[in-house]
Formats: structure tokens, sequence, C-alpha cells
């Protein structure tokens, strides 16, 4: 995916949950991003804020969101309903912009008069740009109303960071019973030769094929 691609779906969410570390403490605020240019995405906070202290001790940040609606309601069965959407989120490393370089992508770039205008507005506020990440959007539709599977899962990653594997896979112990591929509801699974093979793009990570296969061949990684 392109920064510009990347930007368009956070920005469609608008507000965000972003989190820090606070002394081995998990920390978590609602903020946004305002801009994006080649060199990753941006947003503000002030100088006077804990949010502030917590980026640059650690110089990191995790953003998500979710789109269209973060409201769950209930089907007549009582199981959770999700309206078709996504979740975006974003992992990696910041780092603080002053007020001159802010100024200079401005006059090229109109998307970051917003910033200047409202550090002018107010002096105590700086610009972070995450400049180094990888993420992922999860694209669900759990009810398949738009589609023949579940999700897909579009992983991304910028500034020269690596995308690290997570979630599940079969390995060489598969006997090839086809366990694995009965239990899963998302259709990740699907059979190559003697072995079958997990689609990380459509996995939930669920674990159904994880409880019934008879010859512990799947692996989770995290």
């Amino acid at each position: 995916m392109k920064l510009s691609d990347i930007y368009k779906k956070f920005d469609q969410i608008g507000s965000l949950v972003f989190a820090t570390i606070d002394k081995d403490t998990p920390q978590t605020r609602i903020a946004h991003l305002f801009a994006h240019d080649e060199d990753g995405l941006y947003f503000r906070t002030m100088v006077t804020k804990a949010f502030y202290k917590q980026l640059k001790e650690t110089g990191k940040v995790s953003i998500c969101g979710m789109y269209p609606t973060t409201q769950v309601s209930h089907n007549d069965e009582g199981l959770p309903y999700f309206k078709p959407g996504y979740t975006i989120r974003a992992t990696g490393d910041i780092k603080e912009i002053s007020f001159e370089a802010l100024q200079a992508k401005a006059a090229e770039n109109e998307m970051f008069m917003l910033g200047v205008k409202d550090i002018e507005q107010y002096p105590a506020m700086t610009t972070f740009c995450l400049h180094r990440a990888w993420g992922e959007v999860f694209d669900f539709d759990f009810e398949l109303e738009h589609r023949d599977h579940k999700l897909l899962r579009t992983r991304f990653c910028f500034g020269g960071q690596q995308i690290p594997f997570q979630g599940m896979r079969i390995t060489q112990a598969c006997i090839g019973c086809g366990a694995c591929m009965d239990a899963c509801s998302f259709k990740a699974i699907t059979q190559d030769e003697d072995q079958f093979v997990i689609d990380p793009a459509k996995c939930d990570v669920c674990g159904d094929c994880w409880t019934v296969c008879p010859n512990d061949a799947i692996e989770i990684v995290v």
C-alpha cells in the first residue's frame, strides 16, 4: 500500500487510538492524523502533555481505528453482529518535526497548513511524524454480506520497516487429513498436493484448525 492509501484509511475514521508506554504501563488517548507525505504520517500534541513525554522517551507509537462504526449489535441468537468494514493499525518509530520544517512542508503541500495554523494558535503544540512503521488493514465481512469469505488482511510497511509474520501456519508435520480445512469457517485453508496451507490474508487466527489437528502440525507465531 502507498502512504497516501494508508493515510486515507486512517483519515476516513477520523478519531484514532494512539498507544504509548509510560514506565512499563500502557497508555492510550484519542487523536488524529492530519497530513502525510513521502516521509510518513503526521500528528500533533502539546509539549506540556504526558503524551509528549512518552513519545520522546520511547520514540514509538501504535495507532488503530475502526470503520464505519465501533458499535456492536446482536442478532436473534444473541451473538455479536459487526457491520462490514475494516480496522487499521500501524506501529513504529516517530520523530519530532520542528515548526520551521512544518512551515517548509506547508509551502509545498497545503495539507500541512492545518498544523501550522494550530501551532500559531497554540504555541505549546508540536508535530510528530510516524516515519518507519508496519501494520495492516483488517477488512471484515463476518456474515458474508458482500463476498464469499469473512476477511481480507492487507499488510503494509514503510520507511524501511519489515513486516513481521504473525499468525498460524501448517508445518511439515501435516499428514494431509483435511481436518483443519473442514474446521475453518474463514475459508483460509487450501490443499497444496499432500499438505494443507493457511492463507494469512484470510486467516483470523481463531484457532479452530489448531484445536482439531491430530498431529500438532499447526504452529502459532506471535
